[in-house]
């Protein structure tokens, strides 16, 4: 009889628990059992380790195989598990050394010749498998998706690669570590929007402070065009922030991309999309469009033509930041925290309000379109802007272009850098007594909005939302108190609660 224990880990949702490898050899007649949840891939190994082991000239143990994933109650997929499980069998029949598998974490699929392919969702693991201060050894495929997470990796071709280098025949040296750039590609420049001042404002004002914003407008009025210029302005993310991003990628089957790197993602789902395509879900469950956008921005075009459920679904991430998706299989919880801009009509036809437009839509079927937004919904949008149709005079050649995106994006990361000196976050995402101290009013402004607050019976979290726009519109002034145009500006800002388009 003979124990080996091999380290690897399962991928559920976003984490990577550790999952130990136990194989057993014991006297009976010859066979191959594994057990601890294992799925249909996981279950059809046997065939490809059997087959990888013979043809890499390594001997077939004519025993009683028993292979355990533990922990045995949780759910254990892919063929990640390959060649952990054929290198374990190589130490329980004593043709490897088990003590060279210490500090050493194992991923890959076998395929029949013994050569390692890739397995998806490797970055979570390399994460969290240096948090526990491992090693890997993975499909050299997977090399540059691992290094990314700073841990030591080597990465091999086959098998027989592998077990070289475990027995001190023929080393595999440390991969280098993966270092890209921000690259900035060309963006759509906000010298292109002609004539949309107030549109343009509030956009910079969501992009330093990372609010939610809404757009309102009749077709035509660039209220699209806008939502597309806002990651050019936004800063890039931090190497924590692509990390956890590209991280969400790796779990999708997609690798990180050196164009792309810490390039703020942007996601624009269809309106016909289902509840689980924006959140997530399915059997596994996967990330949706949400955390697809995490630590970058959700547009959602045409807002009250998607259906009313899947609106409501985004309540809970817009505050906290998460979602969590529950399955008869457990609970998984996906990073989303994202910015929300959207963009809507005035009405069905798009036309109510537009003097150059004759709008034919009746009051009651005005108040259906818009009552598809529900209240708490437009609660949590800080910015409620009306994009009215520019004049034809700023559409002209010879007008006067825009503010270039490059100069807007200079004001913004200014005014980032001084919350994060603050408290580490944006102003979007103050809490409790941050928020109390950064936003704090003096007289003046404070009775202001409060009358405000009264006049358009502002919610506590309209209140509150407000202060936190009036304190990222003095951050773009570089002002350090909020004065009464600040508080001023905020609430022009938010035009559905004046129900000027009512």
């Amino acid at each position: 009889m003979s124990l080996a224990i091999v380290k690897s880990r399962a991928q559920l949702g976003t984490e990577a628990p550790r999952v130990n490898i136990e194989v057993f050899l014991s006297g009976g007649l010859p066979s191959f059992s594994i057990v601890g949840m294992a799925e249909t891939a996981v279950r059809e190994s046997k065939d490809r380790v059997r087959s990888a082991l013979i043809s890499s000239g390594f001997k077939w143990p004519q025993e009683r195989i028993t292979v355990s994933l533990a922990p045995a109650d949780m759910r254990k997929s892919g063929g990640r598990f390959d060649l952990a499980i054929a290198l374990g069998i190589l130490a329980a029949s004593r043709q490897l050394p088990a003590e060279s598998f210490d500090g050493i974490e194992f991923y890959g699929e076998l395929s029949l010749d013994g050569d390692l392919r890739p397995v998806p969702a490797l970055l979570p693991a390399a994460i969290q498998a240096r948090q526990a201060g491992r090693s890997l050894l993975v499909p050299q495929p997977n090399a540059a998706e691992a290094t990314l997470a700073e841990s030591e990796v080597r990465a091999a071709r086959d098998l027989v690669a592998v077990v070289a280098h475990l027995s001190g025949a023929q080393s595999i040296q440390p991969e280098a570590r993966t270092r890209w750039r921000a690259v900035r590609r060309d963006e759509p420049d906000l010298a292109d929007v002609r004539g949309q001042a107030q549109a343009v404002r509030a956009l910079e004002i969501a992009a330093a402070g990372g609010h939610n914003l809404l757009y309102i407008g009749p077709p035509g009025t660039g209220k699209s065009m806008l939502a597309r210029r806002l990651t050019g302005i936004l800063p890039a993310m931090t190497e924590e922030e692509a990390l956890a991003t590209a991280a969400i990628g790796s779990v999708l089957g997609r690798q990180p991309e050196p164009s792309s790197w810490r390039r703020r993602p942007f996601r624009a789902p269809h309106h016909t999309a289902s509840p689980a395509a924006l959140v997530g879900g399915g059997p596994g469950p996967a990330p949706g469009e949400i955390s697809r956008a995490h630590n970058g921005v959700l547009f959602l075009d045409e807002l009250p033509e998607f259906n009313r459920n899947v609106l409501e679904v985004l309540r809970e991430p817009l505050e906290a930041g998460v979602i969590t998706i529950a399955r008869a299989g457990g609970r998984h919880d996906f990073p989303a925290n994202f910015q929300l801009i959207a963009a809507m009509n005035p009405c069905p036809c798009g036309y109510l309000g537009d003097p150059r437009g004759d709008c034919g839509c009746s009051a009651e079927r005005v108040a259906t379109y818009r009552g598809k937004v529900s209240g708490p919904l437009l609660d949590r949008i800080d910015l409620h802007v009306e994009v009215r149709r520019p004049s034809r005079a700023a559409l002209r050649d010879d007008a006067p272009a825009g503010e270039k995106t490059r100069s807007v994006a200079a004001r913004v990361t200014r005014a980032r850098r001084l919350q994060l000196r603050r408290f580490g976050t944006c102003n979007a995402r103050l809490r409790g007594s941050q928020l109390g101290e950064t936003c704090r009013l003096s007289p003046q402004p404070l009775a202001l909005l409060e009358k405000a607050a009264d006049t358009f019976n502002l919610s506590a979290r309209a209140y509150q939302r407000v202060r936190r726009v009036a304190r990222t519109i003095a951050d773009l002034a570089g002002n350090d108190d909020i004065d009464v145009a600040h508080v001023a500006e905020a609430l022009s800002l938010r035009q559905l609660d004046k129900k000027k388009l009512l």
